[in-house]
């Protein structure tokens, strides 16, 4: 007959048999704040970058066949509207709040956070104001979407971007309710993980820019 195995676990020892003091830990604990470190343990950064390169693959279509058409001999060069201009320094002012609404968040002052958080979301509708003016000034010059093929583009490509930043907007006022109710402190990357998807926003823009007009 098999003799009983006895526990030769001491007090002292750890094994899997022991048991953890306050400052043990096992394979699937956690920190005290209940984060994870890097890209791949965080699903929402994850999520965000990848949804961030699928809309650059998409731009990269767009860029492509834009390059492509413009060697066409029917097309028409088109001037810029004058408020595009403008709009492009709110939606540079917007990024800056943005980032002072995050020191303020990393300060604990979430009033203050929320209203410079609140500031970047109104510039944000602004920019979009923006958007419909330079419409509507390319239609009053008689160029709409079926003109010539850079009228196409410009409509196209930048409704495609007006259409995400309403997105980021919709994102922004949540994000803007939460510090108000106090809900989102330092410890969460709500705001940062905006922040960011806004400035790649802010990136693309100035891209499509160059494309259009410049390059």
């Amino acid at each position: 007959m098999a003799s009983p195995v006895l526990d030769q676990t001491r007090p002292g020892d750890s094994g899997p048999g022991a048991p953890k003091g306050p400052g043990d830990s096992g394979p699937g604990d956690r920190p005290p704040g209940g984060g994870s470190h890097g890209i791949i343990g965080d699903p929402a950064r994850f999520g965000l970058l990848a949804f961030m390169g699928t809309v650059s693959m998409l731009f990269i279509g767009f860029t492509s066949a834009y390059i492509l058409r413009r060697a066409s001999a029917d097309w028409l060069p088109l001037s810029a509207p004058p408020v595009l201009w403008l709009n492009t320094a709110i939606l540079a002012l917007s990024s800056a709040t943005l980032e002072v609404a995050r020191r303020r968040l990393r300060g604990w002052d979430l009033a203050a956070a929320q209203k410079w958080a609140a500031t970047a979301a109104a510039l944000g509708l602004s920019f979009l104001a923006g958007q419909l003016v330079g419409w509507r000034q390319l239609s009053d010059r008689g160029v709409f979407l079926a003109s010539n093929p850079h009228s196409s583009f410009f409509y196209v490509l930048t409704g495609v971007h007006g259409l995400h930043l309403v997105g980021g907007l919709v994102w922004g006022l949540v994000v803007v309710a939460r510090l108000r109710r106090m809900t989102l402190t330092p410890g969460e990357d709500g705001l940062g993980l905006f922040a960011t998807f806004w400035h790649f926003l802010g990136a693309l823009w100035l891209y499509l820019l160059f494309l259009l007009f410049v390059y």
